[in-house]
């Protein structure tokens, strides 16, 4: 063109390849498919996990088999869940022909769904969206592993690590430390991924304590649940609010009155109606406190203190724990508070509505009163470890004592245990 610069037709070459491929298959950023691509990295993690030469090891999401091949070099047999089916194709067709075409064996479907069979070490670089369930899944698997080497979200695996008094220290960092020694091994950038995610991640080394702690599980989630309401304000202003003694009360009463101590009601109402303290997932907290709809007004200046509010405080003061703050409480501390609790007869037991509701529902079908009470009596003492002085011909009853003749023995809702 005259009086101007001639414009140069770019020449188009061909496309090059997408960082959302890899041999023909095509990943999913929204099922958290990100694929190691870092030789060096993969290698690292092998030598991390110390992997035996007779070692079952579990992999959970091992994509186009990258991680998987060094998994079987190291270990005796590999087992593989994935849940998508292009993913299974391609690691079957990777390894068909090879010498460890025997010694890997793959399980399609969701690992949170999926019942594990053995394994002595699980090795996992996971969508990040299942961390907290999969690894409570982990923790409480049986028989025990000897570790978990998993690769999380970074923020995710400094909660797990996280010590009392660090800012992201929390109910996760509580609960998963309970049942596990945890340690940080390696932090991982995420151009070492294909397609890259949004965060950095970490590998975490997780290892399951032998014995496992004896508590019962429902109660310790339920308790650190209501410790972790506002992390940052003392447990007494916490055991303080309107919800949370109302909660305790009621299961307090409940227990009394499994326990023979007080009257039951049949009328299956508010009076046995127990708030949720437990979930089996232990899911993550966000870092910010749990709120669980608990309103943060103090019963004060409505009448008269009620005796268990006193009986609340006053273990928190025989044990120093009024002005403590659950954002710097070390498991040690957590386990005497509820040991505190529980021999003044506070509980934290989600299942006492079931038991009540199950023999309220089986009173009303024409069960044996005294026979249905004692089997409820036996079954919570004995699923509980509640300490207490029943006779034992209640903890020696059998349920074939329960049946009567046709006639119902309720004769209306208003009668007594008593």
């Amino acid at each position: 063109m005259a009086g101007g610069k001639m414009k140069k037709d770019k020449q188009k070459g061909p496309r090059a390849p997408s960082n959302h491929y890899q041999g023909g298959v095509t990943f999913h950023k929204s099922k958290g498919q990100h694929i190691l691509k870092n030789p060096l990295l993969v290698d690292a993690i092998v030598q991390k996990a110390g992997i035996k030469p007779t070692d079952t090891i579990l992999e959970i999401g091992p994509g186009t088999g990258n991680l998987t091949k060094k998994l079987l070099e190291a270990g005796k047999m590999v087992i593989a869940v994935e849940l998508d089916p292009r993913m299974v194709l391609e690691l079957q067709r990777r390894f068909q022909g090879t010498p460890f075409s025997n010694c890997l064996k793959v399980i399609q479907g969701d690992v949170l769904k999926t019942d594990l069979p053995y394994f002595d070490i699980c090795v996992a670089n996971i969508p990040y969206q299942i961390s907290s369930p999969l690894t409570f899944k982990l923790l409480f698997h049986q028989p025990a592993f000897r570790c978990a080497i998993i690769m999380f979200q970074r923020e995710f695996a400094m909660r797990l690590v996280a010590q009392p008094g660090d800012n992201l220290y929390c109910r996760l960092s509580v609960n998963t430390q309970f049942y596990a020694r945890v340690s940080h091994l390696l932090k991982v950038g995420k151009n070492n991924f294909r397609p890259p995610p949004k965060v950095d991640s970490s590998v975490v080394r997780i290892e399951p304590r032998k014995p496992r702690p004896e508590v019962n599980h429902k109660e310790w989630d339920g308790f650190i649940r209501i410790c972790f309401i506002r992390k940052n304000k003392t447990l007494g202003s916490i055991f303080k609010q309107k919800n949370v003694l109302s909660l305790l009360e009621k299961n307090y009463k409940t227990l009394q009155a499994l326990q023979g101590s007080q009257n039951v009601s049949l009328s299956g109402n508010d009076d046995m109606e127990i708030a949720r303290l437990g979930d089996e997932s232990m899911e993550m907290d966000d870092g910010m406190d749990d709120d669980m709809d608990m309103e943060c007004d103090e019963a004060e200046g409505e009448g008269e203190v009620s005796e268990f509010k006193n009986k609340v405080i006053s273990v928190l003061k025989e044990g120093k724990f009024e002005e403590q703050r659950a954002s710097k409480l070390s498991q040690e501390s957590f386990l005497t508070l509820l040991s505190m609790f529980n021999k003044a007869g506070v509980n934290l037991i989600e299942n006492v509505k079931a038991s009540v509701e199950f023999y309220t529902v089986n009173a009303k079908e024409g069960l044996s009163f005294n026979g249905r009470r004692k089997c409820i009596l036996k079954e919570f003492i004995t699923k509980h470890n509640v300490p207490n002085h029943v006779p034992d011909e209640l903890v020696e009853c059998s349920s074939q004592d329960d049946e009567v003749p046709k006639k119902p023995n309720v004769k209306s809702k208003e009668t007594k245990m008593n």
